[in-house]
C-alpha cells in the first residue's frame, strides 16, 4: 500500500490504559533518606552492608555485565535447591519475592478470578491482583494483629485461585503458628494456591511461625516466597525466589520477565547463602535490639504486640499518627505510616535505635 492509498481517519481520541491501570493506586516506598543526621527507617532494609563475600561475587561480575544473565539461573536456583532440600526444577526466581509474586498472580489469574489476603498487610497485593484483572479480596486482621484464617477460609469462593499468607505479617509483625496454618489448609480447596510469604522469616525467632518446607512437602497447594532483600541485605539487587509444585515453579518460569535477575544479582544470591552464618550473626544483633526496644516501649506504656520482623509496629488512630509521623519528621526520623491504621519502624543500629526510643517516650501516653 502506497501513501496515496491510506485513507486519514478523524483525530479526535488519544491512546488511554485500560480500567484496571487507570484506577490503579501507586505502591508507596519507605522514604529516602536526603541528609546526613537522617534516620531512615522507613522501608525495612538491612542496616548493615551487603556481607563481604557478596560485594566481592559483584565487583568479580560486574567485568561481564555487557552480557545478558543466566536466564534460567540454574547456578542460583541449583543452590538454593541445595540449601532447602528441594530440587532446582522446584525453584522459580524472580527480581524480588514481589517480581515472584507478580509471575505467581499472572500465572494463576484469570479475569474476574479471586486472590484472597489479610489486612492490613503488604501493600503491594492489592495493586498486583488488580493489574492482572482479578479481584482483590481483603480479610481484616484479627484483635492481636494478625491473620484471621478463619475468615480468610470463609472468603474463599469457587473463583479464589490464590491465599496470600505474609508470616510475619508486614506491617505487624505477627506470625502465623505451624498448628494454625496447618489446620487452615486441611480447611481450604486444595485447588487453591496458598502462598507463603516469608520475606522476613530469617528474623523469626525458632517456633514462632510455620515449618513452610514441611507443609510444602505435605500440601502441594502450597507455595513458599522468600526474598534476599531483607536479611542477606540485597535489597538495591532485587533478586527473590519461590518453592512451588515443578508443574507451578515452571509455569512462574515461564510468567518471568525475560533477563529479570542480572548477573550481579544471582551472583551476590550465592555469595550470600554460602555466609549464611554471618547473615545469622548480624540478624542475632536486630533480634537482640528488637526485644531491648520492645521491652522500652512497654515500659513506656506502648502497647505493642510482640513482632518476629526486623521491625516494630504501633497501631495509631488518625490523631496519633499525625501527631507521631510529624514528631518524627522533625526528628529526622524516616518511619513508615499507614493512614488509619499505624506505624511501622524498622529496628536498626543501636544510636538510631535510641532516637527511637527517646522520641517515643516523650509521646507515650
Amino acid at each position: 500500500m502506497t501513501s496515496d492509498q491510506l485513507v486519514a481517519v478523524p483525530q479526535t481520541a488519544v491512546p488511554t490504559l485500560r480500567g484496571a491501570v487507570a484506577g490503579l493506586p501507586s505502591y508507596v516506598p519507605g522514604r529516602r533518606s536526603s541528609g546526613t543526621d537522617i534516620v531512615a527507617l522507613a522501608s525495612n532494609e538491612s542496616h548493615y552492608e551487603p556481607l563481604p563475600a557478596a560485594i566481592t561475587a559483584v565487583a568479580e561480575a560486574a567485568g561481564r555485565m555487557n552480557r545478558y544473565p543466566d536466564m534460567a539461573a540454574v547456578e542460583l536456583r541449583e543452590r538454593l535447591a541445595l540449601h532447602l532440600g528441594v530440587t532446582a526444577d522446584e525453584v522459580a526466581v524472580g527480581p524480588g519475592s514481589v517480581g515472584v509474586l507478580q509471575q505467581i498472580i499472572t500465572g494463576l489469574c484469570d479475569a474476574g478470578d479471586e486472590v484472597v489476603f489479610a489486612w492490613r498487610s503488604f501493600e503491594a497485593y492489592p495493586i498486583l491482583v488488580e493489574l492482572a484483572g482479578a479481584r482483590p479480596v481483603r480479610v481484616p486482621l484479627d484483635d492481636a494483629e494478625g491473620h484471621d484464617l478463619g475468615a480468610m477460609a470463609a472468603a474463599v469462593t469457587d473463583r479464589t485461585k490464590a491465599i496470600l499468607l505474609c508470616t510475619p505479617n508486614n506491617p505487624t509483625g505477627v506470625p502465623i503458628s505451624h498448628e494454625c496454618l496447618e489446620a487452615f489448609l486441611q480447611a481450604v480447596p486444595s485447588s487453591v494456591l496458598v502462598v507463603i510469604d516469608e520475606a522476613y522469616v530469617e528474623y523469626a525467632d525458632a517456633g514462632s511461625g510455620p515449618d513452610s518446607l514441611a507443609l510444602y512437602r505435605r500440601y502441594p497447594n502450597v507455595c513458599i516466597l522468600r526474598t534476599f532483600s531483607k536479611a542477606y541485605g540485597l535489597a538495591g539487587l532485587r533478586v527473590g525466589y519461590a518453592v512451588a509444585t515443578p508443574g507451578i515453579a515452571e509455569g512462574l518460569r515461564r510468567t518471568a520477565l525475560p533477563f529479570a535477575v542480572s548477573a550481579l544479582a544471582q551472583k551476590a544470591a550465592i555469595a550470600s547463602l554460602d555466609a549464611g552464618e554471618e547473615m545469622e550473626a548480624r540478624v542475632s544483633l536486630v533480634k537482640q535490639e528488637r526485644v531491648r526496644m520492645a521491652a522500652a516501649l512497654a515500659a513506656q506504656g506502648w502497647r505493642l504486640q510482640p513482632s518476629q520482623g526486623n521491625f516494630l509496629w504501633i497501631r495509631a488512630d488518625a490523631q496519633l499518627l499525625a501527631s507521631l509521623v510529624d514528631a518524627f519528621d522533625r526528628a529526622g526520623i524516616l518511619v513508615r505510616a499507614y493512614q488509619g491504621d499505624g506505624v511501622r519502624i524498622t529496628v536498626a543500629d543501636p544510636a538510631s535505635n535510641n532516637r527511637v526510643l527517646r522520641l517515643l517516650e516523650a509521646h507515650a501516653a
